[in-house]
Protein backbone atom coordinates (compact mmCIF):
# COMPACT_ATOMS: atom_id res chain seq x y z
CA UNK A 1 0.00 0.00 0.00
CA UNK A 2 1.56 3.48 -1.15
CA UNK A 3 0.22 6.17 0.97
CA UNK A 4 0.94 9.93 1.49
CA UNK A 5 1.49 12.29 4.86
CA UNK A 6 0.99 15.82 5.47
CA UNK A 7 4.58 16.66 4.57
CA UNK A 8 3.96 17.87 0.81
CA UNK A 9 4.46 14.78 -0.15
CA UNK A 10 7.70 13.16 1.42
CA UNK A 11 9.76 16.44 -0.31
CA UNK A 12 12.90 17.92 0.66
CA UNK A 13 12.50 20.94 3.29
CA UNK A 14 15.09 23.92 1.88
CA UNK A 15 14.80 27.68 2.77
CA UNK A 16 11.64 27.10 4.69
CA UNK A 17 10.16 25.20 1.22
CA UNK A 18 8.84 21.67 0.04
CA UNK A 19 10.22 20.84 -2.99
CA UNK A 20 11.11 17.60 -5.28
CA UNK A 21 14.15 16.56 -5.54
CA UNK A 22 16.55 18.56 -8.24
CA UNK A 23 16.92 15.09 -10.55
CA UNK A 24 13.20 14.43 -9.52
CA UNK A 25 14.61 10.94 -7.92
CA UNK A 26 12.38 9.35 -5.18
CA UNK A 27 13.32 6.29 -3.11
CA UNK A 28 10.46 3.55 -1.31
CA UNK A 29 9.95 3.53 2.37
CA UNK A 30 9.31 0.20 3.88
CA UNK A 31 6.99 -0.45 6.74
CA UNK A 32 8.67 -3.46 8.84
CA UNK A 33 5.66 -5.29 10.27
CA UNK A 34 5.14 -6.28 6.63
CA UNK A 35 7.88 -5.78 4.36
CA UNK A 36 5.37 -3.17 1.84
CA UNK A 37 6.25 -0.11 0.69
CA UNK A 38 3.77 2.54 2.03
CA UNK A 39 5.25 5.38 0.75
CA UNK A 40 7.86 7.15 -1.39
CA UNK A 41 10.26 10.35 -0.21
CA UNK A 42 12.62 12.60 -2.45
CA UNK A 43 15.84 11.20 -2.74
CA UNK A 44 18.44 14.11 -2.19
CA UNK A 45 21.45 14.37 -4.20
CA UNK A 46 24.10 16.58 -3.92
CA UNK A 47 22.49 19.68 -5.39
CA UNK A 48 19.66 19.81 -3.13
CA UNK A 49 22.48 19.24 -0.11
CA UNK A 50 24.26 22.69 -1.86
CA UNK A 51 20.86 24.39 -1.78
CA UNK A 52 20.17 22.98 1.51
CA UNK A 53 23.66 24.66 3.22
CA UNK A 54 23.73 27.40 1.11
CA UNK A 55 19.73 28.47 2.78
CA UNK A 56 20.94 27.51 5.93
CA UNK A 57 24.15 30.04 5.61
CA UNK A 58 22.43 32.38 4.23
CA UNK A 59 19.93 32.54 7.49
CA UNK A 60 22.55 32.39 9.37
CA UNK A 61 24.77 35.33 7.90
CA UNK A 62 21.78 37.38 7.66
CA UNK A 63 21.91 37.26 11.53
CA UNK A 64 18.06 36.68 12.19
CA UNK A 65 17.93 33.89 14.30
CA UNK A 66 21.41 33.74 16.05
CA UNK A 67 20.80 37.58 17.04
CA UNK A 68 17.03 36.74 18.14
CA UNK A 69 18.46 35.69 21.32
CA UNK A 70 18.55 33.32 23.65
CA UNK A 71 15.13 33.90 25.16
CA UNK A 72 13.23 34.48 22.03
CA UNK A 73 15.34 31.40 20.13
CA UNK A 74 13.69 29.20 23.35
CA UNK A 75 10.05 30.53 23.29
CA UNK A 76 10.48 28.67 19.61
CA UNK A 77 11.48 25.74 20.83
CA UNK A 78 8.85 25.35 23.81
CA UNK A 79 6.83 25.81 20.86
CA UNK A 80 7.96 23.20 19.15
CA UNK A 81 7.28 20.83 22.12
CA UNK A 82 3.70 21.82 22.65
CA UNK A 83 3.57 20.79 19.20
CA UNK A 84 4.40 17.46 19.40
CA UNK A 85 3.02 16.68 22.66
CA UNK A 86 -0.32 18.25 20.64
CA UNK A 87 0.42 15.78 17.83
CA UNK A 88 1.52 13.04 19.99
CA UNK A 89 -0.56 10.38 18.44
CA UNK A 90 0.36 10.95 14.73
CA UNK A 91 3.72 11.00 15.57
CA UNK A 92 3.72 8.02 17.49
CA UNK A 93 1.83 6.13 14.73
CA UNK A 94 4.57 7.31 12.04
CA UNK A 95 7.18 6.43 14.10
CA UNK A 96 5.69 2.77 14.46
CA UNK A 97 5.19 2.49 10.93
CA UNK A 98 8.66 3.56 9.64
CA UNK A 99 10.59 2.23 12.09
CA UNK A 100 8.48 -0.99 13.34
CA UNK A 101 8.28 0.44 16.95
CA UNK A 102 5.66 -0.67 19.24
CA UNK A 103 3.27 1.84 19.39
CA UNK A 104 3.50 1.93 23.36
CA UNK A 105 7.26 2.33 23.15
CA UNK A 106 6.52 5.31 20.71
CA UNK A 107 3.99 7.16 22.42
CA UNK A 108 5.88 6.20 26.03
CA UNK A 109 9.26 6.69 25.24
CA UNK A 110 10.30 8.40 21.46
CA UNK A 111 7.51 10.74 21.44
CA UNK A 112 8.02 11.93 25.28
CA UNK A 113 10.82 12.20 25.16
CA UNK A 114 11.63 14.15 21.91
CA UNK A 115 9.03 17.10 23.34
CA UNK A 116 10.81 16.92 26.50
CA UNK A 117 14.19 17.29 24.77
CA UNK A 118 13.42 20.12 23.15
CA UNK A 119 11.75 21.70 26.34
CA UNK A 120 15.08 20.82 27.64
CA UNK A 121 17.07 22.94 25.53
CA UNK A 122 14.58 25.69 25.28
CA UNK A 123 15.43 26.28 28.61
CA UNK A 124 19.11 26.52 28.07
CA UNK A 125 18.59 28.39 25.43
CA UNK A 126 19.12 31.62 27.31
CA UNK A 127 21.63 30.31 30.21
CA UNK A 128 24.35 30.73 27.26
CA UNK A 129 26.80 32.84 29.45
CA UNK A 130 30.54 34.17 28.82
CA UNK A 131 32.91 34.66 32.20
CA UNK A 132 35.23 37.85 32.94
CA UNK A 133 38.33 36.65 33.82
CA UNK A 134 40.80 38.17 36.43
CA UNK A 135 44.33 39.60 34.32
CA UNK A 136 47.43 41.48 35.33
CA UNK A 137 46.83 44.29 33.19
CA UNK A 138 44.83 47.16 33.00
CA UNK A 139 42.33 45.58 31.32
CA UNK A 140 38.21 44.15 31.54
CA UNK A 141 38.98 40.15 29.78
CA UNK A 142 35.92 38.35 29.68
CA UNK A 143 34.56 35.37 27.41
CA UNK A 144 31.34 35.22 24.95
CA UNK A 145 29.72 31.72 23.60
CA UNK A 146 28.64 31.97 20.21
CA UNK A 147 27.22 29.79 17.58
CA UNK A 148 29.06 27.84 15.19
CA UNK A 149 26.99 28.49 12.27
CA UNK A 150 25.81 25.79 10.25
CA UNK A 151 25.34 22.73 11.89
CA UNK A 152 25.24 18.97 9.77
CA UNK A 153 22.86 16.77 11.80
CA UNK A 154 22.93 13.49 10.37
CA UNK A 155 21.06 10.66 12.27
CA UNK A 156 20.33 6.66 12.29
CA UNK A 157 17.41 4.56 11.65
CA UNK A 158 16.50 3.29 15.29
CA UNK A 159 15.19 6.37 17.16
CA UNK A 160 14.49 9.23 14.65
CA UNK A 161 12.58 11.22 16.77
CA UNK A 162 14.51 11.37 19.81
CA UNK A 163 18.18 11.30 18.02
CA UNK A 164 17.15 14.45 15.88
CA UNK A 165 15.96 16.20 19.00
CA UNK A 166 19.47 15.59 20.72
CA UNK A 167 20.86 17.55 18.25
CA UNK A 168 18.67 20.03 16.20
CA UNK A 169 17.64 20.88 20.02
CA UNK A 170 20.92 21.99 21.15
CA UNK A 171 22.14 23.38 17.68
CA UNK A 172 19.12 25.95 17.51
CA UNK A 173 19.37 26.59 20.81
CA UNK A 174 22.70 28.08 20.72
CA UNK A 175 21.83 30.43 17.52
CA UNK A 176 22.97 27.99 14.84
CA UNK A 177 20.91 26.72 11.48
CA UNK A 178 20.68 23.17 10.58
CA UNK A 179 20.76 20.66 7.68
CA UNK A 180 19.58 17.28 8.78
CA UNK A 181 19.89 14.23 6.91
CA UNK A 182 17.75 11.44 8.86
CA UNK A 183 18.65 7.54 7.84
CA UNK A 184 17.67 6.87 4.40
CA UNK A 185 15.34 3.59 6.10
CA UNK A 186 13.27 6.00 8.89
CA UNK A 187 12.56 9.50 6.99
CA UNK A 188 8.76 10.11 7.89
CA UNK A 189 8.95 11.82 11.47
CA UNK A 190 12.02 14.08 10.11
CA UNK A 191 9.52 15.59 7.39
CA UNK A 192 6.91 15.38 9.38
CA UNK A 193 8.52 17.80 12.54
CA UNK A 194 9.86 20.02 9.70
CA UNK A 195 6.47 20.91 9.58
CA UNK A 196 5.68 21.44 13.30
CA UNK A 197 8.89 23.80 13.13
CA UNK A 198 7.40 25.62 10.48
CA UNK A 199 4.17 26.28 12.45
CA UNK A 200 6.68 27.06 15.94
CA UNK A 201 7.24 30.18 13.58
CA UNK A 202 10.65 29.23 12.95
CA UNK A 203 12.77 31.46 10.57
CA UNK A 204 12.95 29.63 7.01
CA UNK A 205 16.00 28.38 6.08
CA UNK A 206 16.99 27.99 10.36
CA UNK A 207 15.85 24.53 9.79
CA UNK A 208 16.43 22.38 6.55
CA UNK A 209 15.94 18.52 5.91
CA UNK A 210 16.94 16.85 3.01
CA UNK A 211 16.02 12.70 2.59
CA UNK A 212 18.02 10.54 0.97
CA UNK A 213 20.96 7.59 0.71
CA UNK A 214 24.18 8.20 3.09
CA UNK A 215 26.82 7.62 0.72
CA UNK A 216 24.87 10.52 -1.81
CA UNK A 217 23.13 12.67 0.40
CA UNK A 218 25.14 12.40 3.64
CA UNK A 219 28.48 12.24 1.86
CA UNK A 220 27.91 15.32 -0.03
CA UNK A 221 26.44 17.17 3.04
CA UNK A 222 30.07 15.50 5.11
CA UNK A 223 31.82 17.53 2.74
CA UNK A 224 30.21 20.55 2.17
CA UNK A 225 32.53 23.18 2.75
CA UNK A 226 29.70 25.47 3.88
CA UNK A 227 29.10 22.77 6.55
CA UNK A 228 31.00 24.05 10.07
CA UNK A 229 29.88 21.50 12.78
CA UNK A 230 29.22 18.07 12.11
CA UNK A 231 26.88 15.94 14.51
CA UNK A 232 26.65 12.23 13.72
CA UNK A 233 25.08 9.10 15.34
CA UNK A 234 25.17 5.91 13.78
CA UNK A 235 27.97 2.77 12.97
CA UNK A 236 31.23 2.67 14.36
CA UNK A 237 33.10 2.05 10.96
CA UNK A 238 30.70 4.87 9.59
CA UNK A 239 31.42 7.36 12.15
CA UNK A 240 35.36 6.68 11.63
CA UNK A 241 34.97 7.70 7.87
CA UNK A 242 32.61 11.09 9.33
CA UNK A 243 35.25 12.21 11.85
CA UNK A 244 38.21 11.40 9.80
CA UNK A 245 36.23 13.65 6.81
CA UNK A 246 35.48 16.41 9.36
CA UNK A 247 39.22 16.14 10.90
CA UNK A 248 40.62 16.84 7.73
CA UNK A 249 38.59 20.36 7.23
CA UNK A 250 39.46 21.31 11.09
CA UNK A 251 35.38 20.69 11.58
CA UNK A 252 34.60 20.27 14.79
CA UNK A 253 32.62 17.27 14.99
CA UNK A 254 30.82 14.68 17.60
CA UNK A 255 30.03 11.26 17.13
CA UNK A 256 28.01 8.97 18.98
CA UNK A 257 28.88 5.46 18.08
CA UNK A 258 27.94 1.47 17.91
CA UNK A 259 27.62 -0.01 21.60
CA UNK A 260 28.10 -3.56 23.03
CA UNK A 261 27.06 -2.77 26.80
CA UNK A 262 28.00 -5.13 29.84
CA UNK A 263 25.43 -5.93 32.59
CA UNK A 264 26.76 -6.83 35.51
CA UNK A 265 24.91 -8.93 38.01
CA UNK A 266 26.60 -9.38 41.29
CA UNK A 267 25.50 -12.58 43.93
CA UNK A 268 23.95 -10.05 46.53
CA UNK A 269 22.07 -8.21 43.36
CA UNK A 270 18.40 -8.74 44.16
CA UNK A 271 17.25 -11.45 41.57
CA UNK A 272 13.56 -10.41 40.48
CA UNK A 273 14.84 -6.58 40.10
CA UNK A 274 17.53 -7.86 38.14
CA UNK A 275 16.05 -10.17 35.84
CA UNK A 276 13.69 -6.81 34.17
CA UNK A 277 16.09 -4.85 34.09
CA UNK A 278 18.16 -7.50 32.19
CA UNK A 279 15.88 -8.29 29.73
CA UNK A 280 14.65 -4.50 28.72
CA UNK A 281 17.98 -4.15 28.87
CA UNK A 282 18.17 -6.43 25.82
CA UNK A 283 14.76 -6.31 24.01
CA UNK A 284 14.30 -2.60 24.56
CA UNK A 285 13.10 -1.23 20.68
CA UNK A 286 14.02 -4.76 19.30
CA UNK A 287 17.55 -4.52 20.27
CA UNK A 288 17.90 -1.85 18.32
CA UNK A 289 19.46 0.39 21.28
CA UNK A 290 23.15 1.28 20.94
CA UNK A 291 22.69 1.94 24.63
CA UNK A 292 21.22 -1.39 24.95
CA UNK A 293 22.68 -4.56 27.29
CA UNK A 294 23.81 -7.56 25.10
CA UNK A 295 26.49 -8.90 27.39
CA UNK A 296 25.08 -10.14 30.55
CA UNK A 297 27.71 -10.86 33.09
CA UNK A 298 27.03 -13.34 35.97
CA UNK A 299 28.63 -13.96 39.20
CA UNK A 300 28.98 -17.58 39.34
CA UNK A 301 27.04 -18.10 42.59
CA UNK A 302 23.43 -17.05 40.61
CA UNK A 303 24.72 -18.32 36.94
CA UNK A 304 22.74 -21.12 36.55
CA UNK A 305 19.54 -19.52 38.46
CA UNK A 306 19.32 -16.62 36.85
CA UNK A 307 19.90 -18.32 33.36
CA UNK A 308 17.12 -21.09 34.46
CA UNK A 309 14.64 -17.63 34.74
CA UNK A 310 15.62 -16.28 32.02
CA UNK A 311 15.11 -19.37 30.09
CA UNK A 312 11.04 -19.49 31.33
CA UNK A 313 10.59 -15.76 31.11
CA UNK A 314 12.11 -14.32 27.43
CA UNK A 315 9.93 -16.45 25.60
CA UNK A 316 6.72 -15.29 27.04
CA UNK A 317 7.48 -11.67 25.98
CA UNK A 318 5.53 -10.17 23.49
CA UNK A 319 6.66 -10.05 20.18
CA UNK A 320 4.22 -8.97 17.29
CA UNK A 321 2.42 -6.57 15.50
CA UNK A 322 3.86 -2.75 16.61
CA UNK A 323 0.15 -1.33 15.96
CA UNK A 324 -0.86 -4.06 19.41
CA UNK A 325 -0.33 -1.91 22.17
CA UNK A 326 0.27 -5.31 23.98
CA UNK A 327 3.60 -5.45 21.82
CA UNK A 328 7.31 -5.48 23.34
CA UNK A 329 9.22 -6.27 20.35
CA UNK A 330 8.38 -5.40 17.41
CA UNK A 331 10.10 -6.69 13.60
CA UNK A 332 13.64 -5.29 13.10
CA UNK A 333 14.07 -2.12 11.01
CA UNK A 334 14.70 -4.02 8.18
CA UNK A 335 16.03 -7.01 6.15
CA UNK A 336 19.44 -6.61 6.07
CA UNK A 337 19.00 -5.88 10.12
CA UNK A 338 17.68 -9.27 10.14
CA UNK A 339 19.85 -10.78 8.10
CA UNK A 340 22.97 -9.78 10.24
CA UNK A 341 21.01 -11.00 13.58
CA UNK A 342 20.74 -14.69 11.92
CA UNK A 343 24.00 -14.61 11.00
CA UNK A 344 25.67 -13.64 14.29
CA UNK A 345 22.97 -16.59 15.66
CA UNK A 346 24.38 -18.87 13.37
CA UNK A 347 27.71 -17.97 14.43
CA UNK A 348 27.70 -18.54 18.05
CA UNK A 349 26.22 -22.10 17.19
CA UNK A 350 28.98 -22.93 15.39
CA UNK A 351 31.16 -21.74 18.22
CA UNK A 352 30.05 -23.82 20.82
CA UNK A 353 27.05 -21.25 22.11
CA UNK A 354 24.03 -22.87 23.58
CA UNK A 355 20.76 -21.81 22.36
CA UNK A 356 18.89 -21.24 25.92
CA UNK A 357 15.77 -20.03 24.49
CA UNK A 358 15.08 -18.07 20.50
CA UNK A 359 17.40 -18.24 17.65
CA UNK A 360 14.97 -17.97 14.84
CA UNK A 361 13.24 -15.60 13.25
CA UNK A 362 9.42 -15.35 13.44
CA UNK A 363 7.56 -15.67 10.18
CA UNK A 364 4.74 -12.96 10.86
CA UNK A 365 2.42 -10.93 8.04
CA UNK A 366 5.78 -10.98 5.78
CA UNK A 367 7.85 -8.41 8.55
CA UNK A 368 11.22 -8.49 9.93
CA UNK A 369 10.23 -10.46 12.99
CA UNK A 370 13.14 -12.37 15.36
CA UNK A 371 12.67 -13.54 18.44
CA UNK A 372 14.41 -13.01 21.45
CA UNK A 373 17.58 -14.95 21.77
CA UNK A 374 20.00 -15.81 24.89
CA UNK A 375 23.51 -17.99 23.87
CA UNK A 376 25.46 -19.40 26.72
CA UNK A 377 28.79 -20.88 26.74
CA UNK A 378 30.63 -19.05 24.26
CA UNK A 379 34.04 -17.19 25.02
CA UNK A 380 34.87 -13.84 25.83
CA UNK A 381 36.57 -14.06 22.46
CA UNK A 382 33.65 -14.69 20.39
CA UNK A 383 32.63 -12.03 17.94
CA UNK A 384 29.02 -12.92 18.82
CA UNK A 385 30.55 -11.59 22.10
CA UNK A 386 32.49 -8.90 21.19
CA UNK A 387 30.56 -7.56 18.18
CA UNK A 388 27.55 -5.07 18.09
CA UNK A 389 25.17 -7.15 16.69
CA UNK A 390 22.24 -4.67 17.17
CA UNK A 391 19.29 -7.13 17.74
CA UNK A 392 17.38 -9.18 20.59
CA UNK A 393 20.40 -11.30 21.25
CA UNK A 394 21.90 -12.00 24.88
CA UNK A 395 24.92 -13.48 25.58
CA UNK A 396 25.37 -14.70 28.99
CA UNK A 397 28.90 -15.34 31.08
CA UNK A 398 29.99 -16.18 34.52
CA UNK A 399 32.50 -14.41 36.62
CA UNK A 400 33.97 -14.89 39.85
CA UNK A 401 35.68 -12.11 40.85
CA UNK A 402 34.72 -8.30 40.75
CA UNK A 403 38.09 -7.78 39.14
CA UNK A 404 37.54 -10.10 36.48
CA UNK A 405 33.81 -8.66 36.06
CA UNK A 406 35.24 -5.37 35.42
CA UNK A 407 37.70 -6.83 33.05
CA UNK A 408 35.27 -8.84 30.94
CA UNK A 409 33.15 -5.85 30.75
CA UNK A 410 35.97 -3.39 29.51
CA UNK A 411 37.39 -5.97 27.01
CA UNK A 412 35.22 -5.25 24.20
CA UNK A 413 36.44 -2.09 21.68
CA UNK A 414 33.07 -0.43 23.04
CA UNK A 415 32.19 2.07 25.54
CA UNK A 416 28.99 3.81 25.48
CA UNK A 417 26.70 2.22 28.34
CA UNK A 418 26.94 -0.30 31.13
CA UNK A 419 25.63 -1.35 34.09
CA UNK A 420 25.73 -2.87 37.74
CA UNK A 421 22.89 -4.99 39.64
CA UNK A 422 24.20 -5.01 43.13
CA UNK A 423 22.74 -4.46 46.89
CA UNK A 424 25.79 -2.82 47.76
CA UNK A 425 26.21 1.03 47.54
CA UNK A 426 30.11 0.59 48.10
CA UNK A 427 30.06 -2.07 45.32
CA UNK A 428 27.91 -0.17 42.97
CA UNK A 429 29.92 3.02 42.85
CA UNK A 430 33.31 1.29 43.18
CA UNK A 431 32.23 -0.82 39.74
CA UNK A 432 31.02 2.49 38.19
CA UNK A 433 34.22 4.26 38.57
CA UNK A 434 35.92 1.33 36.80
CA UNK A 435 33.69 0.75 34.07
CA UNK A 436 34.97 2.19 30.54
CA UNK A 437 31.72 3.68 29.70
CA UNK A 438 29.96 6.98 28.89
CA UNK A 439 26.86 5.93 31.27
CA UNK A 440 26.55 3.89 33.89
CA UNK A 441 22.90 2.53 35.19
CA UNK A 442 22.90 0.81 38.74
CA UNK A 443 19.71 -1.34 39.60
CA UNK A 444 18.08 -0.50 36.27
CA UNK A 445 18.57 -0.03 32.54
CA UNK A 446 17.58 2.94 30.30
CA UNK A 447 17.22 5.32 32.53
CA UNK A 448 17.54 8.60 30.47
CA UNK A 449 16.55 12.27 30.90
CA UNK A 450 17.47 15.61 28.41
CA UNK A 451 19.54 16.86 31.53
CA UNK A 452 22.28 13.97 31.73
CA UNK A 453 24.75 13.87 29.17
CA UNK A 454 25.19 10.71 27.47
CA UNK A 455 28.04 9.62 24.71
CA UNK A 456 30.84 7.24 24.46
CA UNK A 457 34.93 6.22 24.65
CA UNK A 458 36.51 4.48 22.84
CA UNK A 459 34.78 3.08 19.85
CA UNK A 460 31.91 4.37 21.07
CA UNK A 461 32.79 8.24 19.90
CA UNK A 462 33.28 11.10 21.57
CA UNK A 463 31.67 14.06 22.77
CA UNK A 464 28.20 14.22 24.45
CA UNK A 465 24.51 14.66 23.80
CA UNK A 466 21.81 15.74 26.22
CA UNK A 467 22.60 18.30 29.31
CA UNK A 468 24.52 21.38 28.90
CA UNK A 469 27.55 19.73 27.72
CA UNK A 470 25.38 19.20 24.30
CA UNK A 471 24.91 23.19 23.95
CA UNK A 472 28.60 23.81 24.40
CA UNK A 473 29.35 21.67 21.44
CA UNK A 474 27.06 23.87 19.20
CA UNK A 475 29.15 27.24 20.08
CA UNK A 476 32.76 28.70 19.99
CA UNK A 477 34.34 30.38 22.72
CA UNK A 478 35.38 34.18 22.03
CA UNK A 479 37.66 36.27 24.47
CA UNK A 480 37.53 39.80 24.39
CA UNK A 481 39.74 41.80 26.36
CA UNK A 482 39.66 45.88 26.80
CA UNK A 483 42.53 48.04 27.59
CA UNK A 484 41.42 50.03 30.53
CA UNK A 485 44.33 52.32 30.16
Amino acid sequence: MTTTFETGPGQLFIGGRWREAADGARTEVTDPATGQVITTVAEAGAADVDAAVRAARETFDAGEWPGLGGRERGRVLHRVAELIRANAEELAALESLDVGKPITLARAVDVTNAANDYEHFAALAHSLDGAVRDVPMNALAYTRREPVGVAAAITPFNFPLILAGSKIGPALAAGNTVVHKPADETPLSALYMARLFQEAGLPDGVLNVVTGAGPVAGEALLRHPGVDKVAFTGSTAVGRHVASTAGAALKPVTVELGGNAAHLVFEDADLEKAVGAVIKAFVFNTGQFCMGGPRLLVARPVYATLLGILAEAVPGVPVGDPRDPATVVGPMAGEKHLRKVEEYVELARKEGGRIVCGGERLDLNGGFYYRPTVVADLPNDSRVVQDEIFGPVLTVQPFDTEDEAVALANSTPYGLASGVQTGSLARAHRVAARLQAGIVWVNDWALLDPAVPFGGVKASGFGREYGPEALAAYTKVKSVVVSLD
